[in-house]
């Protein structure tokens, strides 16, 4: 009974979404994207869409999306957002993750790029315009996602901070206490394996298109660049994502070591009371504000 009035109430918001979707003014995109999709697909093979197609898709969108942070170091007025003050980038930090990113990149995440066209051709997952899903159902195909990916996240993440594991594996993305958006990928290759798993299974269950892939991979790396940017810059259009985590709650885990062991969202970490240093530290920083404050006055 209870599964029939889930089914029914999704059934009836994806109706309701449509509905409002057919008075939205028409995509003046859609059909630039269209003819570029097309082209694609009669000018490539599956096997070089999803392989070569999904390694440009995160490379470009992971360092397009480092680039903001990256730039803020130089901008005086941006510094009053970053967390850590007191912990400002170098050069020598940010080439030494530059150069781990390129080998976990090309050594291990490509060989695993190289099995997508095989997925999608054991789960017969279409290519083709005709049988793209429509925009809200991806928005709501990547939320699924990260919802699955934050719980594998969550248990698997906090398994390596266990003292007997932590300095073989997970220490290495903890060399830097103050993170920066590089570093978002910056890990052991056994952590990139065992936390990257999270990422697939979410495809395993939601795609019906290789669009989903893509679609999945900048979400994901918007969510995690940004958490690892060191800046709480304001009007963050993350924000509006209901129980996101955001920087400010990562960089905790970071500076702290202990807690905060979520990637996007805030409920692991408060439903098994993780998040109990983060929240008394926010206190105390509050706390600090206002005496401030009162010493301005």
């Amino acid at each position: 009974m209870a599964m029939n009035d889930s089914i029914n109430i999704l059934n009836s918001a994806y109706l309701a979404v449509e509905y409002i979707d057919s008075f939205l003014p028409d995509n003046p995109l859609q059909q630039p994207f269209k003819n570029a999709w097309n082209y694609m697909l009669d000018n490539y093979t599956k096997f070089q869409i999803a392989t070569w197609g999904s390694l440009i898709v995160h490379e470009v969108s992971y360092f397009l999306l480092c680039v903001p942070g990256f730039i803020f170091q130089f901008i005086p007025y941006m510094q009053k957002y970053k967390i850590q003050q007191d912990k400002p980038e170098t050069w020598e930090k940010q080439w030494k993750c530059f150069k781990t990113l390129l080998f976990n990149h090309f050594f291990i995440q490509l060989p695993l790029i190289c099995g997508t066209y095989y997925f999608t051709e054991y789960f017969n997952i279409p290519y083709g315009w005709e049988e793209m899903p429509r925009w809200y159902v991806l928005v709501a195909q990547c939320f699924g996602c990260a919802v699955i990916e934050d719980a594998w996240h969550y248990f698997l993440h906090r398994l390596l901070h266990h003292k007997r594991i932590y300095k073989y594996i997970h220490k290495v993305h903890h060399e830097f206490v103050s993170p920066f958006g590089m570093q978002a990928e910056y890990a052991h290759p056994l952590e990139t394996l065992i936390l990257g798993t999270g990422f697939f299974i979410g495809i395993v269950v939601f795609c019906n298109h290789v669009v989903l892939l893509w679609a999945w991979v900048i979400c994901r790396l918007m969510e995690t660049i940004d958490v690892h940017s060191g800046y709480d810059v304001p009007l963050n259009p993350l924000h509006l994502v209901p129980f996101y985590a955001g920087a400010r709650f990562h960089d905790f885990h970071h500076m702290n070591f202990i807690g905060n062991y979520a990637s996007t969202f805030t409920w692991w970490d408060r439903l098994f009371g993780t998040d109990s240093q983060f929240i008394a530290y926010q206190e105390k920083e509050k706390k600090k504000q206002c005496i401030t404050k009162k010493k301005a006055n």
